[in-house]
């Protein structure tokens, strides 16, 4: 199931479980990874895109591997809020997905992530052949910590 809203994604997510940020792209898939309490979000890999099936296949690997609870796309809006090509094709690719998993799967609004991943690597005097090959995973890992951040913000708001 799809949520647009993150209540609606954290009421859909069991209690425990590690979840997955994907940033998708048009050639690429980065993959991010929380820990199980769902407080620290890594960079995992980077999916080289092909076809829907192969590049779902592998993500499908990655989920029965982690035993993952849930999934996060980042959904990359305009900056005035609206929703372009870009963001269409990543609700098409989530529609997709979710006739092959039934894990809860939730957008984020991406806007700069990969702007702020890049300045990271940047700061961390990352070559720039390097953060070609680790910015889209590095982007995944903006994405869902901020989801992280407010799940975390959510459940804390709802204990007292």
């Amino acid at each position: 199931m799809i949520h647009d809203e993150m209540p609606d994604f954290l009421a859909a997510l069991p209690r425990d479980g590690a979840i997955a940020g994907l940033d998708f792209g048009e050639k690429t898939v980065g993959v991010a990874v929380s820990d199980l309490r769902r407080g620290i979000a890594t960079p995992l890999l980077t999916i080289r895109r092909t076809k829907f099936t192969e590049d779902a296949a592998k993500l499908l690997e990655i989920i029965a591997a982690r035993g993952l609870a849930g999934l996060v796309l980042g959904l990359p809006r305009n900056m005035d809020g609206s929703e372009g090509p870009r963001a269409q094709a990543t609700r098409a690719f989530a529609r997709n997905l979710t006739r092959l998993t039934p894990l809860p799967i939730g957008f984020w609004d991406e806007r700069l992530s990969t702007v702020a991943a890049e300045r990271a690597l940047i700061e961390a005097d990352t070559s720039r052949k390097r953060r070609k090959e680790v910015i889209d995973h590095v982007a995944a890992g903006y994405i869902l910590q901020g989801v992280l951040d407010r799940l975390g913000h959510m459940k804390r708001g709802s204990d007292g």
